[in-house]
């Protein structure tokens, strides 16, 4: 395992333990090294048990003020606060493994044509409705299923009006199967 994956995947699992065995957010480790502490860029934190996804959750863009503090907020929001499934509780920790994709910088694109599902995380938009589906995830082979995903993810109907979006992200993954949502 390189040294950048080790801090990142490290503070995921530290942050999701202290706040699945005391409630509180993690500070800012002593450990963390400079170049958590000097980017900026959106995360998503995916959390498995048993290779089921157990929660994910990210931000498209930075909200905080460097990568470290981003990678810790959306781990404690993917262990607590994924509608899609219970609080993570301290007698789950041994059972889970992390993966986190830091994202590239979001650009919009004309058509389909400029997608690669193993390549490129997808965002579709349609007014005030959002879907979006990281790249590269198990059982999604064809940009035809990732667009229809996402699509279904945000509510938006194939036929109507939407704007699509792409982004690379840089995958750290703890996880035999990369796949994530």
């Amino acid at each position: 395992m390189n040294e950048k994956k080790q801090f990142v995947l490290r503070l995921a699992r530290e942050a999701v333990h202290m706040y699945a065995k005391e409630n509180k957010v993690l500070l800012l480790p002593a450990w963390v090294p400079d170049f958590l502490l000097q980017e900026k860029a959106g995360v998503f934190v995916s959390i498995k048990k048993d290779n089921q996804l157990r929660g994910c959750i990210g931000t498209l863009r930075a909200t905080r003020e460097n990568l470290a503090l981003e990678i810790i907020d959306m781990a404690i929001e993917a262990s607590s606060k994924d509608p899609r499934f219970s609080r993570i509780h301290a007698d789950e920790l041994a059972s889970l493994h992390y993966s986190v994709d830091v994202l590239g910088e979001p650009e919009a694109i004309e058509d389909q044509s400029f997608l690669d599902s193993q390549r490129y995380g997808i965002i579709v938009s349609s007014g005030f409705r959002r879907g979006v589906l990281l790249p590269n995830l198990e059982g999604v082979d064809s940009v035809e299923q990732q667009v229809s995903i996402a699509l279904q993810k945000a509510g938006i109907h194939p036929q109507d009006d939407y704007q699509l979006e792409r982004f690379e992200v840089i995958r750290y993954s703890e996880m035999e199967e990369d796949g994530s949502s």
